[in-house]
């Protein structure tokens, strides 16, 4: 579809993609759409499908090729318009919980032996991730371009049973539907959640603007570890204009003074977006319960980070230069939060060198004291 390419002018002000249903849902797209989507000029990491921001995706396709190594799979997942290359972390965690289980099997049969069980469970699990050349995969995570390849890095991967292909055909009569009633429609921006003294978008940026450095400050001075929206929701307030008095009594429902709630969430949200975006705040574990931990504070990440390069350093092959950033941050997700990405690691690290708790002797590389 040719309708992907575009130019940078194109894009929105990047502030306000989030507006976009699209920008944070796992997009059901064709392979081949999802190869040929341009990259944003504004945010790498960011693609656009026509006008729609993403940079998450769910793919369902038969694995055409496989590799290993130590710490991920590489697989190919064709869906018939296309391949694209899925890298899926292994999960170490498992891996030594299996080696734990030592417990023998009840001789005699008629005890309950909860290793056996527990054993029995984490193989079921195994199977269902080892995945093998002509099996069905469906793998949901973020793009990337790495050496000029688009490819995913999953965040949820497992083989599907499909015998006699229901959710294949489920699923290609549900994608062209997604496509004419979601994707293929123009993204607006909707007036009524921009800011209620304009609905021009460099002032919603300026107001955004305001929003992130007074939070920034309020998690700083209060030295916060963690936080839910609704904790920091009314240091907000002030930035967004309530209708007067006397114009309020004129308002008929459902106009522009019923949406100051909405828009006040509206900011809160892009701000929490931009927050994460810089590594200032993450969240450990996504839930329901929507709750943010302010990186610099978060003691149980500093320690980690910490122990990680404290063993690793004593390794050999990391002895004299010390760790590399990225391998740090695969035992940081594979340890302490999946969820965790580079910039929040980055602020990490910068914080403990500036305490003198690690060095670093490269610029990608860093070292225990």
């Amino acid at each position: 579809m040719d309708g992907n390419q575009g130019d940078a002018e194109d894009e929105l002000p990047s502030l306000l993609w989030g507006l976009d249903p699209v920008f944070s849902a796992y997009a059901q797209l064709y392979i081949k759409d999802i190869l040929q989507m341009r990259e944003s000029q504004q945010v790498p990491g960011i693609y656009f499908y026509k006008t729609h921001p993403l940079f998450q995706v769910d793919v369902l396709g038969t694995v055409v090729y496989r590799k290993e190594r130590d710490d991920f799979y590489c697989y190919g997942v064709d869906d018939s318009t296309g391949v694209i290359n899925c890298l899926c972390w292994k999960d170490e965690n498992l891996q030594d919980l299996r080696d734990s289980l030592t417990g023998d099997k009840d001789p005699t049969g008629d005890g309950f032996n909860i290793e056996e069980q527990l054993r029995k469970l984490l193989e079921a699990q195994r199977i269902s991730t080892v995945v093998e050349i002509g099996d069905l995969l469906r793998v949901r995570g973020s793009l990337k371009t790495s050496r000029e390849q688009r490819e995913i890095t999953a965040s949820l991967f497992y083989k599907v049973n499909d015998p006699v292909m229901s959710m294949q055909i489920s699923r290609m009569l549900e994608m062209p539907q997604l496509y004419r009633d979601c994707y293929d429609k123009p993204f607006h921006v909707p007036s009524t959640e921009l800011s209620a003294s304009s609905t021009d978008p460099s002032s919603f940026q300026c107001i955004l603007a305001q929003a992130v450095y007074i939070l920034k400050e309020f998690l700083k001075e209060k030295e916060v570890t963690r936080f839910r929206p609704y904790d920091v929701e009314y240091l907000l307030h002030p930035l967004i204009q309530q209708p007067s008095t006397d114009t309020s009594e004129e308002q008929e429902p459902g106009s522009l003074q019923s949406t100051v709630p909405s828009q006040i969430r509206n900011l809160l949200k892009e701000t929490l977006k931009i927050l994460q975006v810089e590594g200032e705040i993450f969240r450990k574990v996504l839930s329901q319960d929507e709750v943010y931990n302010v990186t610099e504070h978060d003691k149980d990440l500093l320690a980690a980070i910490c122990d990680i390069l404290r063993e690793d350093c004593k390794v050999e092959k990391y002895a004299e230069k010390g760790c590399h950033v990225l391998h740090i941050l695969s035992s940081v997700r594979q340890r302490y939060s999946r969820n965790l990405n580079k910039e929040a690691l980055d602020v990490v690290l910068k914080f403990l060198e500036c305490n003198s708790e690690i060095i670093s002797t490269s610029d990608a590389h860093y070292t225990i004291l």
